[in-house]
């Protein structure tokens, strides 16, 4: 078991977290860290570092954390030997037999369960479209234009009129009911017990990057509510890191994608010969689905619908798309209303022409914007301008601002020096240029009240011990293992004071030899706690009385704890004469 440990720490220290989340996420320089914005949740000023000095991520946000195995187990989807051996391959280590913990194998086999079973319903659902029962489905599908050819390569289904025949065939196969729950293809109430998710719908298989049914869309079959339903999330399904049709994208020839709003107008699209084209799962587009699609490509086409709510959700993913440094263009699909209407109608060539012919989406947003103006009219014109240099404010690069300041100004009629004025001016205001704003120092919102002093005190000698080293031989000399309070703490401090005792400071190791999710979120969290210090000047007070509140907070919990005899009324006395030294003990850095 060693000789394999020593295998995946040589896997980790060989792939450098900043090359390996850089190829997943946009990250910027600030400092020694780089942030960037979360792929694990949606938000628009980035809250998720990269320490590469701790080989840690760490979002300050959502709190998830860990180091380049669990981010690829996150962000891939990928059990911990799925993603060692991704790794391994990138770094060239040869692996040894796997040696896998309880704890590892009983995910791992979950995960593979909720994938068989997946695979299993796509495959019932296939069958039973071509049956006598699925014959409307098939029907609708065909009347939609949709071709034999195109109905099995997405592998499009039915789900029964009946509500519990797909519980039936899967009991029959050997899954267990939980399992039919947990996977989100089934339901339990009192009232009618165990029974299909879906029924009466045509049935759309969701797959990843990688092929695998994670979930699916069902499309009512008549009257019906609601019209569309999909498959909630589970644990291997999450809407806003996963795009349909892009396991077939992703290998199209093409330097771009072309994002719809639904699943018929992707497989229109690929069944017309745009195999590149991709759409959100019933949701807007997030920032987790656009650092997806920055693996593949630089540049989006938006082929959304032509009404209101189309054009307000395609400015949404225009400002997700920009903040995350992807082009994003705009065709007009008028007069139709989506694409799967438009290649009807006018065919797959003039569909070509307004992709070459498709709008810049910043002009496509300032051309949105200019509707709520007169711009005939003086003071109306004047809110314009100063909302034009306000948009162009939000561009980081220069380059991009002073060439889209030029585009406009000329466009509008506006004097360059004067639109560059208001820029300036509104630039002063805000303190500076773009959006993107550091996390601000000191103990984050979502921190307070999260748990006692005493915890705060314990993460902030952590993180403190992790970023300077130097400090340990002082709080060594007061603090043990024991006085940590929670046990993921009290295991952390553990090995950290082995690791320094041996000169070094590993914490994405110490990641590792957690293997539950949250335990290694909050390993992640612990060293990475924002310390404020009141007084900068008088570093060795600060840490002083850190350590003296973690020990203070010890010593009070074992006296609470303790049965009262003679030998814990001589260990009270000892530790409150330890307390007392430590209170008057002066610390210099």
């Amino acid at each position: 078991m060693a000789d394999y440990n020593s295998v995946v720490e040589e896997v980790r220290s060989r792939n450098d977290i900043l090359d390996v989340v850089g190829g997943y996420v946009h990250l910027q320089k600030r400092g020694s860290t780089y942030f960037g914005l979360c792929p694990f949740h949606n938000e628009k000023t980035p809250s998720f570092s990269v320490t590469p000095s701790k080989q840690m991520y760490y979002c300050f946000g959502c709190h998830k954390g860990g180091n380049v195995f669990t981010f690829l187990q996150d962000y891939e989807n990928l059990t911990f030997r799925e993603a060692l051996e991704n790794l391994a391959e990138r770094a060239g280590v040869e692996l040894p037999e796997y040696n896998n913990s309880a704890e590892n194998k009983s995910r791992d086999l979950l995960r593979k369960r909720m994938l068989e079973i997946n695979k299993a319903a796509a495959v019932y659902y296939a069958y039973q479209l071509k049956s006598p029962q699925g014959r409307k489905g098939y029907e609708y599908l065909t009347g939609r234009g949709l071709s034999d050819e195109t109905i099995a390569g997405f592998g499009l289904g039915y789900s029964n009129i009946t509500s519990d025949d797909l519980v039936k065939y899967l009991r029959s196969k050997g899954y267990d009911d939980q399992l039919m729950i947990d996977s989100g293809l089934a339901l339990f109430d009192e009232k009618h017990g165990l029974h299909d998710r879906f029924w009466n719908r045509v049935m759309y298989p969701i797959l990843d990057a990688n092929s695998r049914v994670i979930g699916f869309g069902g499309r009512v079959m008549g009257e019906g509510e609601p019209k569309y339903l999909n498959s909630r999330e589970t644990f291997v399904f999450d809407k806003g890191r996963n795009l349909y049709g892009l396991n077939i994208a992703r290998s199209s020839r093409k330097d771009y994608l072309i994002l719809c709003e639904g699943y018929m107008d992707v497989i229109a699209m690929h069944q017309a010969g745009f195999n590149n084209a991709v759409a959100s799962l019933g949701t807007a587009f997030t920032s987790g689905q656009a650092t997806l699609v920055r693996r593949f490509v630089r540049k989006v086409y938006l082929a959304y619908d032509s009404d209101g709510a189309g054009v307000n959700a395609a400015l949404k993913a225009i400002s997700i798309l920009r903040d995350m440094e992807l082009t994003a263009r705009v065709i007009n699909m008028l007069p139709h209303k989506d694409p799967d209407e438009f290649i009807k109608n006018l065919g797959r060539g003039e569909f070509e022409k307004r992709i070459e012919e498709a709008e810049d989406g910043f002009l496509f947003e300032i051309r949105i914007l200019e509707r709520e103006y007169d711009l005939k009219d003086a003071d109306s014109r004047t809110g314009f301008i100063h909302e034009l240099a306000a948009r162009l404010l939000r561009f980081e690069d220069e380059i991009r601002r002073e060439n889209y300041l030029t585009v406009t100004a000329d466009k509008y009629g506006i004097p360059v020096d004067q639109l560059r004025r208001d820029m300036v001016r509104q630039a002063a205001e805000a303190g500076g240029y773009g959006t993107h704003t550091e996390p601000k120092s000191g103990i984050s919102s979502a921190n307070r009240g999260e748990d006692d002093p005493a915890l705060r005190n314990q993460r902030y000698l952590i993180t403190w011990l992790g970023d300077e080293p130097a400090i340990y031989p002082i709080v060594r000399k007061y603090i043990e293992p024991d006085d940590f309070t929670d046990p993921v703490y009290r295991e952390v401090i553990r090995q950290l004071y082995i690791d320094l005792d041996g000169g070094r400071v590993n914490p994405a190791a110490i990641i590792s030899t957690f293997t539950d999710e949250q335990d290694q979120n909050k390993v992640a969290g612990l060293f990475n706690t924002p310390l404020v210090l009141v007084d900068e000047s008088d570093r060795g007070k600060a840490l002083h009385d850190i350590i003296y509140m973690v020990k203070k907070s010890s010593v009070e919990g074992r006296a609470g704890s303790e049965l009262i005899d003679e030998q814990s009324v001589l260990r009270r006395m000892n530790d409150k004469k330890a307390l007392e030294e430590l209170r008057r003990a002066t610390i210099k850095l």
